[in-house]
């Protein structure tokens, strides 16, 4: 689901928390609802292990309730450049950002995170669940679309006790997805407007040893014609400026 209407009972939400753009700005736009926010972050084994860093930053420049690193091997099972060997795509052109599901896809991430978030929420009485998934400005993962979201809110509905107890909608799960349908520059706008420092946020899939974003594997890719398109300037340091 989308933007809600503003949140005057201050509920609790869970919010997956990666360190990047798009969940940093996500994160400014439930607590600009009124929801106390629990951030939730996985050490996955991936290889941009610097976005816990960056999670870090935002959840304590946020002021957010409590930030849990849950630990989680996903190198044990390997099949994506992110927790295996395998090389990070670089200099990728338009069509072949948009050709296919990439190599950088995560066996079904989002379905184990949101699973997780699920539990933590129940346990702590919340009832929302806020992700930053895109379907436009995207690298073509198919948990990043409505329809895995919509499916996935159906089932948290029918596996747990908190939705088979409770009929009314207000009580059921809700997994909110503000930016599902905004392009990045549109993202970076809302957040710059909210106040959110993109200094303190990483996006690099295959960063230096010293944490500074390639500047060119996908991810870079699309973070900085964001900031281009919305007339801004990326405030992270890259090799080539």
């Amino acid at each position: 689901m989308n933007d809600t209407k503003k949140n005057d009972t201050s509920q609790k939400a869970i919010m997956l928390t990666s360190g990047g753009l798009d969940s940093a700005t996500v994160l400014a736009m439930a607590q600009e609802l009124g929801y106390l926010i629990y951030a939730l972050s996985f050490d996955y084994g991936q290889r941009h292990r610097y976005e816990l860093e960056a999670a870090s930053r935002v959840c304590d420049a946020a002021g957010v309730v409590e930030h849990i690193v849950f630990p989680l091997d996903l190198r044990r099972f390997g099949g994506s450049a992110l927790t295996a060997d395998i090389d990070v795509p670089k200099d990728r052109d338009e069509n072949q950002l948009t050709d296919g599901i990439p190599v950088t896809y995560v066996p079904a991430r989002n379905t184990i995170f949101l699973s997780i978030a699920l539990g933590w929420a129940e346990a702590i009485g919340a009832r929302d669940l806020f992700i930053g998934v895109n379907a436009v400005d995207y690298s073509g993962y198919p948990d990043c679309r409505p329809e895995f979201i919509h499916a996935f809110n159906e089932m948290a509905n029918l596996a747990t006790k908190t939705g088979v107890d409770n009929d009314d909608q207000e009580s059921r799960w809700r997994i909110h997805t503000p930016l599902i349908s905004l392009t990045k520059s549109e993202i970076i706008q809302r957040g710059t407007d909210l106040g959110v420092d993109y200094g303190l946020t990483h996006s690099c899939y295959d960063p230096l040893e010293t944490g500074q974003p390639c500047g060119r594997c996908d991810s870079c890719q699309l973070r900085l014609r964001g900031f281009a398109e919305a007339g801004l300037i990326d405030p992270l340091d890259y090799p080539d400026r």
